[in-house]
C-alpha cells in the first residue's frame, strides 16, 4: 500500500521549500497550487465559471485570469472568496485525486499531496498522514512582506484569511519547524519519513 502524505503550512511558511525536498528524495508531489492554475486556463470549465461570476475585468489582454486582480477582490470580500473557492476547489480536487491514483497505479510507494488549505478544505481524508510546515507569526509576516512586496497591513490580511499556523500544527501528524535553516528542515523531514518507514 502506498503512503499518501498531506503537506501543508501557511502563507510564507516555507512549504514550497519543503515540497522541493521530496523531489530530492525521489518522492512524487502533487501540487494543488499548480493544479489550481491549470484548472483556470482559458477554455477549462472552472475558467468559464469564474469569468461568468466575476466579469471580464479580471482578464488580461491575452484572456488569461489576472490572479492579482482576482486576489484583490476575494481577499477583501469573504462572500466572493467563498464563491471562487466553490468553483475552483472541486476542479482541483478531481484533478489531484486522478494524479494521485495514477502515481500509485504506476508503482509509487509514497505520494505527497501539497495542499495549502488541507485542513480548511477538510481534505485530510485524502491522505494517510499530515505534515505541517511551521513558522512563528513574526517570521511569517516578515517573509511575506519581503517576498511579495506587501505592506504590513496587506500581509496581515492574507495571513488572517487562513487558519492560524499554530492550529494547523496541532492537527498534524508531524510538524517541521521552519524558523531555522533549510538543512535543519531537511533533517526534520528525513527523520519523519524514517519514522513512517518511507525509507
Amino acid at each position: 500500500m502506498a503512503l499518501i502524505i498531506g503537506l501543508t503550512g501557511s502563507i510564507a511558511s516555507g512549504k514550497s521549500t519543503v515540497s522541493l525536498m521530496f523531489d530530492d528524495l525521489d518522492i512524487p508531489v502533487v501540487d494543488a497550487d499548480k493544479i489550481a492554475r491549470e484548472v483556470v486556463y482559458p477554455g477549462e470549465e472552472a475558467y468559464n465559471k469564474i469569468v461568468k461570476s466575476f466579469g471580464e475585468q479580471i482578464l488580461r489582454e491575452d484572456r488569461t485570469i489576472n490572479r492579482q486582480e482576482l486576489g484583490s477582490i476575494v481577499f477583501a470580500n469573504e462572500e466572493k472568496r467563498k464563491q471562487l473557492n466553490s468553483i475552483v476547489h472541486p476542479a482541483v480536487r478531481k484533478s489531484m485525486l486522478e494524479k494521485r491514483d495514477g502515481l500509485v497505479r504506476d508503482g509509487a510507494s509514497c505520494v505527497v499531496l501539497d495542499i495549502p488549505l488541507l485542513f480548511e478544505s477538510k481534505l485530510n481524508d485524502f491522505v494517510d498522514k499530515t505534515i505541517v510546515v511551521y513558522v512563528d507569526e513574526d517570521v511569517q509576516l516578515e517573509r511575506l512582506m519581503k517576498r511579495d512586496g506587501f505592506t504590513e497591513e496587506e500581509a496581515l490580511q492574507r495571513i488572517k484569511s487562513q487558519m492560524p499556523v499554530k492550529k494547523k500544527a496541532s492537527l498534524a501528524d508531524a510538524v517541521i519547524n521552519n524558523n531555522g535553516t533549510k538543512g535543519s528542515s531537511f533533517e526534520q523531514l528525513e527523520k519523519i519519513l524514517k519514522e513512517w518507514k518511507v525509507f
